[in-house]
């Protein structure tokens, strides 16, 4: 039987905001029938190709793109950046433009979101934020699957990040915000979400019927279905560490703050994590702890995703000559 594969009215992911909420839980459902059996789905992108361009280091990024990509029979390019910063040799343009005559879909981890938006504009081929300095909407998707997973409806869900507003919790604001349910965010005022971000956020809530609370008060939590954290200091973020690190000592996530949000929360974090810092290693060593899953998930939604935007975007669209450019 053949599997449907959701189109995305999306050329890109560079955000979660760039998708429906239709569009996220067709995506979740191709995901949960990937995750149950590729074979179904084996060859479906042969002769595809994938580039990743990756300005910063990975594990869980890279190696759940690239395994992913090649169960569903296509081939994969990896470019390392971290020395040589894309745009550095030449333009950020004509970089785009050389491979949209080669890949079929780019995949980014870079420093700047200005530069992601600059690339994509540039590339006629689907891009991918692998990870940017405001959004990472890959793990935002997979974190939120997670949850379903577990029998939580988004509508019903409360989510409490605790810790940094960076670009995970932006995109899993932005993930909440699309499909309903609870976000509290509980930083120290230095460390709040963008007010710009959050501004889009709310008015995709406003459709939504989601709320998004931010606050300083580590009561908010209880109640919540999972307590999420990250660490305090992201990468390019060094030079902060002393000041970031007194702000938010304060708001580790430990057995105590756990008790707050109650006895059924689980516990989340994108990792990698230093235990002892943003998150005790009795939390996220313990039964309550779904980091690993989260981690797993994330190849089973990107697959979901690249097979959105190849298998009825590009290949539904691209004329005979523009098809044997991408397969070659």
């Amino acid at each position: 039987m053949t599997m449907p594969i959701p189109t995305l009215l999306t050329r890109d992911l560079l955000q979660v905001i760039d998708l429906s909420a239709l569009e996220i839980t067709q995506l979740f459902a191709l995901a949960t029938r990937l995750k149950a059996d590729y074979s179904r789905f084996a060859g479906t992108l042969s002769q595809r190709s994938l580039v990743m361009l990756f300005e910063k280091p990975s594990l869980r990024t890279r190696v759940s793109f690239e395994l992913g990509f090649q169960k569903l029979g296509g081939g994969v390019v990896f470019l390392d950046h971290q020395s040589s910063p894309i745009g550095a040799r030449e333009t950020v343009e004509d970089y785009a433009h050389n491979l949209s005559r080669w890949a079929s879909l780019v995949a980014i981890r870079c420093r700047s979101h200005h530069l992601l938006t600059r690339f994509a504009a540039a590339s006629s081929v689907p891009v991918i934020n692998a990870l940017s300095d405001l959004h990472h909407p890959c793990q935002a998707l997979a974190d939120i699957f997670t949850l379903t997973e577990s029998g939580i409806a988004p509508a019903d869900l409360h989510l409490a990040w605790v810790g940094d507003g960076n670009n995970v919790c932006i995109s899993l604001i932005e993930t909440v915000a699309t499909l309903g349910g609870k976000i509290t965010v509980v930083t120290p005022p230095s460390c709040r979400p963008s007010a710009e971000l959050l501004r889009v956020a709310q008015g995709r809530s406003a459709r939504s019927g989601a709320c998004i609370l931010c606050t300083a008060d580590l009561d908010a939590i209880t109640g919540a279905d999972a307590v999420y954290t990250d660490v305090w200091v992201s990468m390019g973020e060094e030079s902060l560490a002393a000041e970031k690190t007194a702000a938010l000592t304060p708001f580790r996530v430990d057995r105590a703050l756990m008790e707050r949000a109650g006895s059924k929360a689980r516990f989340m974090h994108c990792l990698p994590a230093k235990r002892g810092e943003e998150v005790a290693a009795e939390v996220i060593d313990s039964a309550r702890s779904i980091v690993f899953d989260q981690a797993e998930n994330r190849m089973h939604i990107q697959n979901a995703l690249m097979l959105a935007l190849l298998k009825n975007d590009v290949a539904a669209q691209a004329s005979p000559i523009a098809r044997t450019t991408m397969q070659s």
